[in-house]
């Protein structure tokens, strides 16, 4: 097999993830600095997430009309001017507003198309042998360049600050270099007038016994089981650790998730893979419970290890079921739904478990979650018996439609 196309794709994900988790900490030390007003972060992730929202049923369908390289190609140009213009509108050190979040929301409507059509392109540029293992690859190149990112955009806003920009436009601009470097993929099929091929990903996935599923179980685990927005509580309530000890905190789901996920990635096809994944939720579940009544600072470093690490785990399997479970032609609609469930799921669980710890503690707030989790987690494996009984990844060609 050809590996040239699955590298270029690989590197561009890596320089396009690099900028927008850097674009997140830059905006919001400056527009902080500027106005002092914390609704002005809030709108920073208003603007990410509104394109998503109203956009998923058309970001899928252009998804599956137009090439998929060339709307990956267009998504990182626009991601670079929105880059530009921050860099333009601050070169004096002044910063207005209405610009600022002008380009956000550019920035947040490239990032809607771009999502689905990274989800959709994978198993365009390699094989099908190969996929379970580029899903892999991908997530922990995903994950350790939205780790490696926030650190970077402190470092620049440190040494040029807002020039910063200036960089992510180049990232941007490097990444656009590699997703051209991607063979060049025909126009979908004609997918009809009104408004029904616009819905048919939506039908599809509700009709699916496994990407249903697969799709709903992610939305639900990590609505009930996200415990990352509590960390700054746990250290300074809980742990009684200072910030250093908090960037510890913060980093060790992604390193087990990054070393999950390469270790994933040189594991051969996965058997008993319906087993696997509700194993690995139940290990997810049970490391959020460990957590939450943890007093030692390294037994919590040890339980988030395994959260981040179990949850890469289930990633790579419902990530790599959807995308065996879907048909081509269809694969940019479903990959829209994906995107849009993973991205208010995560949003939705951040506010879950400030808004509950408000009322009942983070301890309670975390037990309570985990309790939840272990629910979805046994409450799918009773009800999910075509995915209980899966053995491999594409037998889901076969039984998932």
């Amino acid at each position: 097999m050809n590996q040239f196309p699955f590298r270029a794709y690989l590197a561009a994900r890596v320089l396009i993830s690099l900028a927008d988790t850097m674009l997140t900490v830059s905006i919001g030390w400056h527009l902080y600095q500027f106005s002092g007003n914390p609704f002005d972060l809030a709108l920073v992730g208003l603007m990410q997430i509104l394109p998503m929202l109203g956009l998923f049923i058309v970001t899928g369908w252009v998804v599956d009309h137009y090439p998929r390289n060339l709307i990956l190609i267009v998504c990182a140009i626009l991601e670079a001017i929105a880059y530009l213009g921050l860099a333009f509108s601050m070169q004096d050190g002044e910063l207005s507003r209405v610009v600022v979040f002008s380009l956000l929301f550019l920035h947040g409507c490239a990032r809607s198309f771009n999502s689905p059509a990274l989800q959709a392109i994978l198993p365009n540029i390699v094989t099908r042998e190969f996929l379970p293992h580029a899903v892999a690859i991908s997530s922990a190149a995903w994950t350790t360049a939205s780790t490696v990112g926030p650190f970077v955009a402190g470092l620049m806003i440190g040494w040029v600050d807002f020039h910063t920009y200036w960089l992510l436009a180049v990232l941007s601009s490097l990444g656009a270099v590699c997703y051209f470097l991607l063979p060049k993929l025909p126009s979908g099929k004609p997918l009809g007038r009104g408004w029904r091929p616009l819905l048919d990903g939506i039908h599809y996935v509700l009709a699916s016994p496994i990407v249903l599923p697969s799709i709903a179980l992610d939305l639900f685990i990590v609505f009930f089981g996200s415990v990352v927005a509590l960390l700054p509580v746990y250290a300074v309530d809980v742990l009684k650790v200072g910030p250093e000890a908090l960037g510890m905190l913060r980093a060790m789901p992604a390193l087990g998730g990054v070393m999950m996920g390469l270790l994933f990635s040189r594991l051969p096809p996965l058997r008993h893979t319906g087993n696997v994944l509700f194993l690995s939720l139940l290990i997810f579940s049970v490391s959020i419970l460990v957590f939450a009544f943890s007093a030692s600072f390294w037994l919590s470093l040890a339980a988030l290890w395994v959260y981040g690490a179990a949850d890469m785990v289930s990633v790579n399997i419902r990530a790599t079921l959807v995308q065996f479970g879907t048909p081509d032609e269809l694969r940019g609609r479903v990959s829209a739904v994906n995107v849009l469930f993973i991205a208010t799921s995560n949003e939705l669980g951040d506010f879950r478990a400030g808004s509950v710890a408000a009322l009942i503690g983070p301890v309670a707030t975390v037990v309570t979650g985990a309790i939840m989790a272990f629910g979805v987690t046994f409450g799918g494996y009773a009800l999910c018996t075509r995915l209980r009984h899966l053995d491999r990844m594409d037998q889901v060609a076969v039984t998932g439609h």
